[in-house]
């Protein structure tokens, strides 16, 4: 209770800027959790969809995956 550290949590998601394209901004946010990445895109509104591969699996980001085991 009194005098306990509460440990440090790491954030589920993490952000990386994209460089902007005509006035476009956007992020790639990754899930800790599992490492799958999404697209937001804002230009006078803005949107968010998962990435996915050629077979429509979602792309995984092995270096922000945490490992359940």
């Amino acid at each position: 209770m009194f005098g306990e550290k509460k440990k440090k949590e790491e954030p589920r998601f993490v952000e990386t800027m994209v460089p902007n394209e005509g006035g476009c901004f956007t992020r790639i946010l990754v899930d800790t959790e599992n490492g799958v990445q999404y697209l937001f895109a804002y230009l006078e509104s803005g949107g968010l969809t998962v990435m996915v591969d050629e077979d429509g699996k979602p792309l995984i980001n092995e270096a922000y995956r945490r490992k359940t085991e």
